[in-house]
């Protein structure tokens, strides 16, 4: 049986979602009950992780054109010709092309990582009885030849590949060096290590964060979160506590410049180096052997000249790269015959090497709403040595405050302190060769760019969308860090009450100590804001929720339907425009807009 959808999988990091789908369209598998594999997915666009986690259950993801496929339709698929046929008609109703031809393993092996696996031990198997090697694999051509340099992105992974660089289409295994895991996606993470037999992380750092739950933490999630932190630290893994705030901002905080990591969560992103979300299989196998397995994905290439003008912020400059795609032609909001550039593929972001750390993770974080499957920013050491070195000091009062694993802990602090002795960032060769490129002249950002209800790939100016009535507003999810905070109180300061219902939630303990010290709390209990604990809040849509068909302004990563409300419109936004639409009770003009922000 067949799954078919003009967008299939957005936002779908976890595995249970093709879990669900298979116990529909899959097979059952011998001796392992409650678990299905096998089933076919086609769809227009299939979001990188969702693809992912088809491929480690042994479905067929198929990326094709299905507007001539109906429900209830019988095809014929033959996936060695590229061709899909109705069965009672004959008629070709689509034509595609294998992301890979090791999908066709995959399949026939009941997963990538069995895969993986069983041809690792037929291979050792063979060599051990010296027989000649088998033909029953798929055999990867021999690498590309291709001239010319390479991308940053392209340079990282092989750095951790032992290689110079990784050419686009090649397989490779990279080396993992930083791994997170959140309470949602945890629980499938621990079962499928223990399916693996892990007894101690091959990964140099794995993370258990607890941020997803941790509001309103239903009598399942307190079991896990009682349970799962020692499964993690007895083998030698590192766990933040409920309340400690987002998997994404923490993960951050450890990770290593031009490295390589992943995590089970679509917005593992890291600002620096690279990483690759991936759904719960593919995690547990990273942590537990140190290495996924990955073809390399293409680049685009988004280039910024220019510079800010006063009032525009880095959420406008995020929401300028679909808004300049669409005017491009490379982007389309029509799920229908959807075009998306950046699906699949590796954004890698230049020209605004000065950023902070903290604002390079806004555009890199952001990465995950255009379905790309990577993002790498190009930074001056300046601002990564500076984060290192507080990351150095946040680390070391883990360890003073009791956190587990101490040596994992430590390890990071060495490798750190090592990087600082000698610290130079990879860039991108002057000849390498993108997909695609598209430059954005940041003076041509006059005014704040908002993406609209309830797609974030549906952006406009704020003059286009100003005077809507807006019932809620929150600011929060891992988009943010203490100086969004800093600003909001800044401007809410003496407005008492607001107009709109406001919901603060800072995205770690830090940062909610920093707006304590600094009297942005009492800034935000004066307006009368419902203040969250750290942690996912709304974004998440499983814990608080706004009223039924609410009007929301928010900084959180998406705004699909249903997710932060039942019926509710969302608009995706900067803190500045979120505290002045919470003031307003409106969205405000632009002139409205340049009046607070005088303030």
């Amino acid at each position: 049986m067949a799954f078919a959808g003009d967008v299939v999988g957005t936002g779908s990091s976890r595995k249970s979602a093709t879990n669900s789908l298979l116990w529909h369209i899959g097979k059952d598998i011998d001796f392992v009950p409650n678990k299905r594999c096998g089933g076919v997915v086609l769809g227009g666009k299939i979001a990188p992780i969702f693809f992912n986690t088809l491929e480690d259950a042994g479905a067929l993801p198929i990326e094709c054109d299905v507007v001539n496929i109906k429900n209830g339709d019988k095809l014929i698929i033959y996936p060695y010709k590229g061709e899909i046929k109705n069965y009672k008609t004959g008629l070709l109703v689509s034509k595609f092309e294998l992301s890979s031809k090791v999908l066709l393993d995959e399949v026939r092996a009941g997963g990538r990582i069995n895969l993986i696996i069983g041809k690792s031990l037929t291979q050792k198997a063979q060599k051990a009885l010296s027989i000649n090697k088998t033909d029953i694999f798929y055999s990867y051509p021999e690498k590309p030849t291709e001239e010319g340099g390479f991308t940053q992105a392209q340079k990282i992974v092989g750095a951790a590949c032992g290689e110079k660089g990784v050419r686009p289409g090649e397989y490779c295994e990279p080396v993992i060096t930083t791994v997170g895991s959140q309470d949602t996606t945890g629980p499938m993470t621990r079962d499928e290590l223990i399916e693996l037999a892990c007894l101690d992380f091959k990964a140099d750092l794995v993370m258990q964060s607890f941020c997803h739950t941790c509001a309103y933490p239903k009598p399942v999630d307190i079991q896990i979160h009682k349970t799962l932190p020692e499964f993690f630290t007895s083998r030698k893994g590192v766990v933040l506590k409920p309340g400690d705030g987002v998997i994404h901002s923490w993960l951050n905080r450890m990770a290593l410049p031009d490295t390589v990591g992943t995590g089970g969560d679509s917005h593992t992103r890291l600002p620096v180096g690279i990483s690759f979300p991936a759904g719960s299989g593919l995690v547990a196998f990273a942590a537990a052997m140190g290495r996924m397995p990955l073809d390399m994905p293409e680049s685009v290439h988004v280039k910024f000249k220019g510079s800010l003008k006063s009032g525009i912020t880095i959420r406008d400059v995020v929401n300028s790269i679909p808004y300049m795609a669409i005017k491009q032609g490379l982007l389309t909001v029509d799920k229908k015959g959807k075009k998306n550039v950046f699906s699949g593929k590796i954004i890698e972001i230049s020209g605004m090497e000065d950023l902070s750390v903290n604002e390079a993770f806004e555009l890199t974080d952001s990465s995950a709403e255009r379905s790309a499957a990577a993002c790498v920013i190009s930074l001056n050491e300046k601002p990564v040595t500076q984060f290192i070195k507080s990351n150095i000091d946040l680390l070391n009062q883990l360890i003073l405050k009791g956190y587990g694993y101490t040596e994992t802990i430590k390890r990071r602090i060495e490798m750190m302190e090592s990087w600082l002795d000698n610290p130079v960032l990879i860039k991108k060769d002057p000849d390498a060769k993108y997909f695609a490129e598209i430059e954005i002249d940041l003076t041509d950002i006059t005014e704040p760019v908002l993406a609209c209800p309830n797609d974030p790939d549906d952006v406009k100016l704020l003059s286009e969308v100003s005077g809507r009535k807006i019932d809620e507003v929150f600011v929060g999810s891992c988009m943010t860090h203490a100086d969004h905070f800093k600003k909001v109180g800044m401007l809410l300061d003496g407005f008492s009450p607001l107009a709109s219902k406001l919901w603060i939630t800072p995205p770690t303990v830090m940062d909610q100590e920093i707006l304590k010290e600094d009297g942005s709390y009492g800034i935000f209990e004066k307006a009368g804001a419902v203040v969250e604990m750290p942690g996912c809040s709304l974004c998440m849509g499983n814990q608080a929720r706004v009223a039924d068909n609410a009007v929301v302004v928010s900084t959180s990563t998406r705004n699909f339907p249903n997710r932060m409300g039942n019926n509710t419109d969302v608009y995706l936004a900067s803190a500045e425009v979120a505290a002045i639409s919470a003031i307003c009770g409106e969205i405000p003009d632009c002139k409205t807009y340049e009046r607070y922000m005088k303030r």
